[in-house]
């Protein structure tokens, strides 16, 4: 057995999470280490990215890259769903000027593209070594057992009471290396190392879904402008995606209920039990009818599922390794490169100050958890608004009115409703509420918020009028803030880092919001019996005369947006 030279973080996993954050580390300067057990390009499903993906790529420095190779640009997305049969198109243009379309990728060249930009930026990779085993420290791993006791695995330890984790694994030619590193990044995908060593997957049993897809030559396209939005068509047992690519091939999946869909997988077939579900759907078959089948099919399964303790000392999971969604709204390569970078900030973090480590490691966790959460609650709503068809798939999956809660079972329910409530009418969580069938209860939440945010709005414009040449009657207010908002001290993502910072804790966003020092300073103050003119006295006494000028504008404006969002209760007149 052979033992490496130790490096400083050893990244498992070439996919996105894994490049991404390999790259990321690597531009801090430290000796980076990727293993990755295929070899590029290699075979993978997930072809359809959102628009918040393209920001993360051109921070990676791979987005000229990316658009050099000519893949279909994705402008939103068509569905049958919802109440009638006829499909509807949504498009990203409409709520994203910035980023008002992503891409159609083939993902053997996307993820090889991702790979070889971190080999540019320092990475030393080694394609065809596959990691058996990460080695953790006494310390973390009794810390990690002591929270999984009972079913807690047995693995074999270095003789060695160091911090510092040792990765096992096999190179090209089957030999056994142990590679120490100060820190492991899993992005081991749906393989998942870490979690399931550590017994840290919990399965979603909302989604007990799998997917059986294969790639065809010749497909038709949807009518202009559509023409190269993802398709996704509900039927009886599920619902399939077609995915338009560049290569003239386009990916075609259905997604159905695992226990049934193995059934009759293992009874059919994989070819004659995707034709069984092309056949149910009209309009998938319209457009695949002069088409041919050139690759597949192919079988994925094991989904939903979320890790406990994603971050720990020496360790963090990124991408599926940590947690998958289903795949209706694409967001696998999102939360994937999202995390990537994330992960990376806190390896970075844990490395250059451990007193930092734990608290960057929740914060690592509620920022990764309350992504992923988003993503699951609008699957969840949009598979409960789903009316086109009754099936045991569909009844199966709908969110029953009172259930799990106060609302419609949509949890963490508050941060996901005003999310909802504050996209435009186009946004893709509003669509659910034109052209499906929202629960009741959800609907009716999501209509209480935006009133009251109008109401608010209105009130507080007029509290901001000069009267009569005198100063604005917000200054005689005494604003007190709704019970439970507070100001708390907690790293948040800098360049490539956590920083100490400060975020505002409200129900909309219960990991807290990063917040300016100024309007953490204001909400400590607001007490519900001073007013605005005193806090206004105190303030200016604390900055330099310069500022003080532009301090009245700051916290007018703070003042209005923490009312109408209901951070504020009462303005105290």
């Amino acid at each position: 057995m052979a033992s490496d030279l130790s490096t400083d973080v050893l990244v498992i996993g070439g996919g996105p999470a894994g490049s991404a954050a390999a790259t990321m580390l690597a531009r801090q300067g430290w000796q980076v280490l990727l293993l990755e057990r295929e070899r590029f390009p290699r075979d993978h499903v997930g072809e359809s990215l959102l628009p918040a993906s393209i920001p993360i790529l051109e921070e990676l420095g791979v987005l000229p890259a990316v658009e050099a190779q000519g893949f279909v640009k994705k402008l939103g997305a068509t569905m049958v769903w919802g109440r009638d049969r006829e499909p509807w198109s949504w498009f990203f243009g409409e709520t994203n000027r910035r980023n008002p379309h992503s891409y159609q990728v083939w993902r053997p060249t996307f993820d090889h593209l991702l790979l070889d930009n971190a080999a540019s930026n320092g990475v030393e990779v080694r394609q065809g070594w596959r990691a058996t085993e990460v080695l953790l420290s006494p310390r973390t791993r009794h810390s990690v057992e002591g929270r999984n006791r009972e079913n807690a695995p047995q693995r074999h330890t270095p003789d060695t009471e160091s911090s510092a984790p040792v990765v096992r694994c096999l190179d090209t030619d089957g030999n056994e290396h142990l590679l120490p590193a100060r820190f492991v990044v899993d992005a081991s995908g749906q393989n998942g190392l870490l979690g399931r060593q550590l017994n840290l997957r919990q399965w979603d049993e909302s989604f007990r879904n799998l997917a059986v897809y294969a790639y065809y030559q010749g497909a038709e396209r949807l009518p202009p402008p559509a023409d190269t939005n993802i398709f996704i068509e509900s039927y009886a047992h599920g619902w399939l995606w077609t995915i338009p690519l560049h290569t003239g091939q386009a990916s075609v999946g259905a997604v159905v209920d695992q226990r049934i869909g193995e059934e009759q997988v293992r009874n059919l077939g994989l070819e004659r039990f995707l034709d069984e579900q092309l056949d149910q759907a009209l309009y998938t078959t319209g457009m695949l009818k002069n088409a041919q089948r050139v690759s597949g099919p192919f079988i994925v399964k094991d989904w939903s599922y979320a890790c406990d303790n994603i971050a720990g000392d020496g360790y963090v999971l990124a991408g599926d390794a940590a947690c998958f969604i289903d795949p209706l709204f694409s967001s696998g390569v999102h939360l994937a490169l999202m995390s990537g970078v994330l992960a990376a900030a806190y390896a970075t973090t844990a490395l250059r100050n451990p007193e930092m480590g734990p608290d960057a490691a929740r914060v690592y966790q509620e920022l990764y958890m309350k992504e992923y959460h988003h993503f699951r609650e609008m699957v969840r709503l949009f598979y409960s608004s789903n009316r086109t068809v009754d099936s045991y798939f569909w009844e199966a999956r709908r969110i029953l009115e009172g259930q799990d809660g106060e609302d419609s079972g949509l949890s963490p329910r508050a941060s996901f409703i005003q999310a909802v409530a504050g996209q435009p009418p186009q946004g893709y969580e509003r669509m659910v509420l034109e052209r499906g069938a929202a629960p009741t209860k959800f609907a009716d939440s999501v209509r209480a918020i935006e009133e009251d945010r109008a109401r608010r709005q209105a009130e507080i414009h007029g509290f901001l009028e000069p009267r009569n040449g005198q100063p604005p009657q917000i200054l005689d207010a005494a604003p007190s803030l709704r019970p439970g908002i507070r100001v708390e001290r907690k790293p948040v993502p800098g360049d490539g880092v956590f920083d100490w910072g400060y975020v505002l804790v409200t129900d909309g966003h219960p990991e807290g919001l990063p917040c300016s020092n100024l309007v953490a300073r204001l909400a400590t103050m607001i007490d519900g019996n001073t007013s605005v003119r005193s806090l206004l006295t105190v303030l200016a006494s604390e900055v330099e005369p310069a500022q003080q000028e532009q301090l009245l504008g700051s916290v007018v404006t703070t003042l209005q947006i923490l009312y109408v969002d209901g951070t504020i209760e009462r303005l105290g007149f």
